[in-house]
């Protein structure tokens, strides 16, 4: 898969990611902690997409490599949510394709960080 294909393709797995969690959120039934663990939840998954997306246009390595690490960031934020959504005894659980579709994420992006960063002199 050359550059092209990659970025096309994860533009299209970040923003599947954020569709699925909304159509997961629209399903819960609300009080004021899942509505506020449902704004973070989402704002971090759309923030991924957005940040990826962004990357894509960047004016240096550095500025790529900056854009990566919010990307690793809000991924592993959007993790954090939906593991709480899991642990909070709610009727529905987050569905596992979803979970481990963020996780595929974080690692994925993690790697494209860690090579990017090796490249601009980040990492040994």
């Amino acid at each position: 898969m050359d550059n092209k294909e990659f970025n096309s393709h994860f533009k299209n797995r970040t923003m599947q990611l954020a569709l699925d969690i909304m159509k997961f959120y629209s399903i819960l039934k609300k009080n004021d902690a899942v509505r506020i663990m449902g704004k973070q939840l989402i704002r971090s998954t759309t923030s991924v997409g957005a940040n990826f997306r962004t990357a894509g246009l960047s004016r240096s390595l550095n500025e790529k490599f900056s854009k990566f690490c919010i990307v690793v960031e809000e991924a592993d934020e959007t993790i954090y949510w939906l593991e709480l959504f899991n642990k909070c005894h709610l009727d529905i659980k987050v569905p596992e394709k979803v979970l481990t579709e963020a996780n595929e994420i974080v690692k994925v992006m993690s790697a494209c960080k860690r090579g990017l960063g090796r490249k601009i002199g980040k990492y040994k």
